[in-house]
């Protein structure tokens, strides 16, 4: 007979070893370095020269043959010693940045938005009313309607009309489009302060939630210095600040540009920055002023709130600044819009981001 064994009972450690420990590190300093793998590396062996990450079992070679081997990294050009990213890597970026800003959120494969209209959408609620002509016959309450019919006819001649179904009402769910800005100015890395990191990672959360929780969605994403251009997801992990002014005209235009094309309904502006407009693009050159509110960026910037409005493009603005004069433009900005506005920590901005985002898609802009 085969019976059990008892022994002294070990807890499970939480910490990481060898591989997994070392990856999250990585990870992390991949993205603060925009993609420069030598100087990760560089980081790690003064990392593990302070704090012994490695030790005689598992080295730091071994560390960069394994990410060769899983598909983080491959060898530049052949060239023995030079890396260059896969994409492997900016997808792991991605899904672990949603994970660490939106902490017990889990991914699934289908999902979308709802709206609080009713109606013949694909998701049934709990409020039930009588059959009407044009209803499908996947909407009927066969319970309800059983049940009606023994009230209205009794049991001893059961028959079921038309006028004793019941029909579930169902929700509409939307599709969204969403532009996010992030500005990539100088300003986001002055006075010491990392600002373009938080939001690299916010970018990355945000991608990662659209992508797998709401794949009908559709997320542009561009950046804003002395003009504004598209980047790609897979760009994010590695995006860098500039030695650039804030032109958030040209960012507001390029983010119209972009929205007049999808043919959803639901369309929206998430602008991540921390300081005011600074420069324009103006017969061919640029017009800059980094002193003040230049009112001739301002007004036309101001102007763009205002287009955005007439075409239904709510702007959410995540500001990484406190200035109480940059807080009155944003004000201006806000209302002119008729958006909303956020002045955020970076600490908390990943947070405000997704709920602003899960609370727009529960409406339906007409």
């Amino acid at each position: 007979m085969t019976g059990a064994t008892f022994s002294k009972f070990v807890p499970f450690s939480n910490h990481k070893k060898g591989f997994e420990k070392l990856l999250d590190i990585f990870l992390q300093l991949l993205t603060y370095a925009s993609g420069d793998i030598s100087e990760v590396l560089r980081w790690m062996n003064q990392l593990d020269e302070q704090h012994g990450l490695t030790d005689d079992e598992y080295g730091m070679g071994d560390f960069i043959e394994d990410l060769k081997e899983k598909g983080y990294i491959e060898e530049k050009d052949g060239n023995p010693g030079t890396f260059e990213v896969k994409p492997k890597a900016g997808q792991t970026i991605r899904q672990r940045s949603l994970e660490e800003i939106f902490g017990k959120l889990r991914k699934n494969n289908k999902g979308n938005h709802r709206t609080p209209f009713a109606g013949m959408g694909d998701e049934a609620s709990a409020e039930r009313r009588n059959y009407t002509f044009g209803d499908e016959p996947d909407q009927i309450d066969p319970t309800s309607s059983i049940l009606n019919a023994q009230i209205n006819h009794g049991l001893d001649k059961f028959q079921l009309t038309e006028d004793d179904l019941v029909v579930e009402e169902r929700e509409f769910k939307t599709q969204t489009s969403t532009v996010l800005m992030i500005d990539i100015s100088h300003s986001m890395i002055l006075y010491g302060e990392d600002r373009i990191t938080p939001a690299k990672k916010t970018a990355m959360a945000l991608a990662e939630l659209i992508t797998t929780r709401y794949p009908k969605d559709t997320l542009d994403i561009i950046v804003f210095g002395n003009q504004a251009w598209p980047i790609e997801i897979k760009d994010l992990p590695y995006l860098q600040v500039g030695p650039y002014h804030t032109n958030t005209y040209a960012g507001l235009e390029l983010a119209m540009d972009i929205l007049r094309r999808r043919k959803t309904n639901n369309k929206q502006i998430f602008m991540i920055t921390d300081g005011k407009p600074t420069c324009l693009i103006e017969k061919g050159r640029l017009y800059k002023n980094s002193f003040g509110l230049d009112r001739k960026i301002i007004n036309k910037t101001l102007t763009q709130a205002a287009r955005c409005r007439k075409l239904k493009i709510p702007i959410t603005t995540f500001m990484i600044a406190r200035d109480p004069y940059l807080q009155k433009f944003v004000q201006d900005f806000t209302k002119i819009n008729h958006g909303r506005a956020f002045y955020s920590s970076l600490k908390g901005l990943g947070e405000y981001i997704f709920e602003d985002y899960v609370r727009n898609r529960r409406k339906k802009m007409r």
